[in-house]
């Protein structure tokens, strides 16, 4: 759990709250007047959202994913031409990322994990996400909406 502090104007204060329930999972949103009257500070006491919220689970992530061998031959394509085949560089970092995250969840150990992770944060830092949660969690939210509105 940690505490946001936002500054911003009185017009902004329930776009920049919903804002802020969207991304974490909040309580209330205390405003008060900056000293000089103008502004508003909110302040939140907020966490991550948990797997059991709006981050679908591995299983529900990659119902409709194709195996792991289409995929990895897939990827393999991709990296192999230039650029990226005629996929974006997204979709093959988020296809990439995910297929890693896959073989990861089949616990074949620490290196598969690291990897997958290094994969997310390049797919978060492409998005230019931030980091707003566990970066798995993140690719696995991606993958679901990308594969069911292809």
């Amino acid at each position: 759990m940690f505490e946001i502090r936002v500054i911003c104007d009185p017009a902004d204060t329930d776009r920049v709250a919903d804002a802020l329930s969207q991304t974490f999972t909040v309580g209330c949103v205390r405003q008060y007047p900056t000293r000089d009257g103008e502004r508003l500070r909110l302040y939140v006491t907020a966490e991550h959202h948990s797997n059991t919220g709006p981050w679908p689970t591995a299983e529900q992530a990659y119902a409709l994913a194709p195996s792991l061998v289409s995929e990895i031959g897939w990827t393999a394509d991709q990296a192999a031409s230039k650029p990226f085949g005629t996929r974006s560089p997204r979709d093959f970092w988020l296809r990439k990322a995910a297929l890693l995250d896959r073989i990861a969840l089949q616990d074949v150990g620490d290196d598969a994990a690291e990897t997958a992770n290094e994969a997310a944060e390049r797919l978060m830092s492409l998005d230019d996400a931030g980091v707003i949660c566990e970066p798995r969690h993140y690719v696995r939210q991606q993958y679901a909406h990308w594969i069911n509105n292809k």
